[in-house]
């Protein structure tokens, strides 16, 4: 934000699942890149082919860590820091029985070879807007040079998926998930609301038309508000 409102860089891009819910009016994302593949990976030590389930988990995650405990009732789930390379080292060397990465950068960084599985959106909901890239511009300047990378099918499900977590008052911290999936003219939203005060959680779905993203996103949100009650 500081180099943008300086103007030492006209541009700024970030990994849309890191960003802020809500963005400043007058530095407003501008482009939304086509999405890589959003799902989350399971990893294990590099020539391993079963799950440990002795050792830890290695996940810091809190929407990963949720979603871990329904897939492998019981697993002790333990935090894990570092880059990725540092992460997968520490998987490699026995420390954990797994890790969960995302797939778009394992295979940005070329590391798709270690990718064990990969989780649906029925196992493991992504986090909004995971695998796709954001690119933020001040407000009111000409930016018409990104509408060659600017993606519509990412637009929609970044505008639903976001929504949802907002109607959520949630974060990029929160376990709170959102993964929207576009099918013709049609918009298919899975997502995880999780009550921090009560510890209770429910997954639900929802498809509307595309052109209604946003209200999608508010919808099943509140629709999964009113079940958890």
């Amino acid at each position: 934000d500081i180099g943008l409102r300086r103007k030492t860089i006209d541009i700024a891009i970030h990994s849309l699942k890191d960003m802020p819910m809500i963005t400043p009016e007058d530095l407003p994302i501008r482009c939304f890149t086509k999405r890589e593949n959003p799902y989350d990976a399971l990893v294990l030590p590099e020539g391993t082919a079963s799950v440990d389930l002795s050792k830890p988990f290695g996940c810091s995650s809190a929407r990963r860590k949720l979603q871990l405990g329904l897939l492998y009732g019981g697993v002790t789930v333990k935090g894990i820091r570092g880059n990725v390379l540092l992460r997968l080292k520490k998987v490699d060397s026995g420390e954990y029985a797994a890790t969960v990465l995302a797939c778009a950068g394992l295979n940005r960084l070329g590391l798709s070879h270690r990718i064990t599985k990969v989780f649906t959106e029925r196992e493991m909901i992504p986090a909004a807007g995971q695998g796709i890239l954001a690119v933020q511009g001040r407000a009111g300047e000409d930016l018409s040079f990104l509408a060659c990378v600017d993606d519509a099918a990412a637009r929609m499900a970044a505008t639903t998926e976001r929504a949802f977590v907002r109607r959520l008052d949630g974060g990029c911290s929160s376990p709170i998930a959102a993964f929207a999936r576009l099918d013709g003219q049609a918009l298919r939203l899975f997502g995880l609301h999780y009550d921090e005060k009560t510890a209770r959680h429910i997954k639900g779905t929802m498809e509307m038309p595309a052109a209604e993203a946003e209200a999608l996103g508010i919808r099943l949100a509140d629709e999964l508000i009113a079940k958890l009650g």
